[in-house]
């Protein structure tokens, strides 16, 4: 297996400045992507982004694709993923969150059923924290051995620094609140095909 070279990456003005001539792909949970997104975004959260493939190739070989996320590194795995697969596209360097910082414009969905909720990052801290603390109570009330649970969690996040992963979020990812409905992912996808 090659390395495969870093992503290039577009700081937020380079970025607003191409928006019009860009296919931008959001690769966040839908529930993140509807509490705000890059005007014109598309949402194919990253562990769909293989089922996408075709989709993406068609739009590379039009135009520049931008992928974004919350922070830029979910963005970055998958600008990975797809360059493995022969498929050049940009990350946003920041993600929304320098978007917004910048003083750029969130777009939000207009329509009343939106699923807008907690970011990732949010919901790792709330269940890390939240099992730390149920590790720490059981270890006083029942047996000192469920102590484990809260080192584990602790090992868990040391680990998730180290190796920039996370696997907290991959398993909340597949919450039903955090994954896309099939209608959306195959409007998603048919707005794809089209650019």
């Amino acid at each position: 297996m090659t390395d495969t070279p870093a992503p290039v990456a577009f700081d937020t003005e380079r970025a607003r400045g191409r928006l019009h001539e860009l296919t931008v792909i959001d690769g966040r949970t839908p529930a993140e992507c509807a509490s705000g997104h890059l005007p014109g975004a598309l949402n194919i959260p990253l562990d769909h982004v293989r089922r996408a493939l075709p989709e993406i190739r068609h739009a590379a070989e039009r135009g520049d694709v931008l992928v974004v996320c919350a922070s830029g590194a979910r963005s970055e795995n998958a600008c990975k993923l797809l360059a493995e697969q022969g498929i050049t596209t940009t990350t946003l360097a920041g993600g929304t969150g320098a978007w917004a910082a910048e003083g750029h414009d969130l777009h939000t969905p207009a329509a009343c059923d939106t699923r807008a909720g907690w970011s990732m990052e949010r919901q790792v801290r709330f269940t890390a924290g939240a099992l730390v603390l149920l590790g720490l109570v059981l270890g006083l009330l029942v047996h000192p051995a469920l102590l484990l649970v809260s080192a584990a969690v602790a090992g868990g996040l040391a680990f998730s620094a180290l190796t920039d992963t996370c696997g907290m979020a991959a398993v909340l990812g597949r919450l039903p609140h955090n994954r896309p409905r099939a209608a959306d992912l195959d409007a998603a996808l048919t707005a794809l095909r089209g650019r």
